[in-house]
């Protein structure tokens, strides 16, 4: 039986293998995410994030990085996470079901021009891709974070950064690096301005 030391080794050998496997393929969608989200904030327009659970919990990081700030005095940035208004969501999900709880905000907050971020360990939550449905009939530029294979979501979005892995715990921690990296590309273009 393995200790509880061996267990927390472990878990780390497992994380880092898969930051050094994500490193050594291509790390330019996220450099194009990046300059995707620059181009719409330098036009004024805003970035819309969305995923359920940690990845709901992701994009509110996000979210908070860009309105706030990651690392370095700047303008804020317009971003809204769709995941925290509670009032929201449990009206949508009652009046029209949880699938709609993305979508129905899009359709309200999203405008041509925007960018939608969605955030899915799966690449198959359904309210995701309602939401990136959406984004796409109403001409937002489309983002995904997923793991595994990228599911539905690698089909929809037009950037696409991918986490191959079947492990919801670790794909969550790289795509957190990656959202980091991703934060301070954008905050970096806005400094140098």
């Amino acid at each position: 039986m393995r200790s509880d030391a061996d267990l927390v080794s472990t878990t780390l050998a497992d994380a880092i293998a898969l930051h050094e496997r994500v490193r050594r393929g291509s790390v330019q969608p996220v450099v194009e995410a990046a300059a995707a989200m620059v181009g719409a904030l330098a036009e004024g327009r805003k970035v819309l994030l969305f995923g359920n659970g940690g990845s709901a919990a992701d994009a509110q990081h996000v979210a908070a990085e860009l309105v706030g700030r990651f690392a370095r005095e700047r303008k804020p940035l317009a971003a809204i996470a769709l995941s925290t208004d509670t009032s929201v969501l449990t009206a949508i999900g009652n009046d029209e079901g949880y699938d709609r709880v993305f979508a129905r905000q899009i359709e309200a907050l999203g405008r041509d021009g925007d960018v939608a971020v969605a955030i899915s360990t799966s690449g198959v939550s359904a309210n995701v891709v309602a939401g990136l449905r959406t984004a796409k009939e109403r001409r937002l530029r489309t983002i995904g974070f997923t793991g595994r294979d990228g599911g539905r979501v690698a089909e929809l979005v037009d950037i696409h950064v991918n986490v191959p892995s079947d492990s919801t715990a670790r794909v969550q921690e790289v795509q957190r690096t990656l959202l980091h990296a991703l934060c301070e590309l954008v905050e970096k273009a806005f400094v140098e301005r």
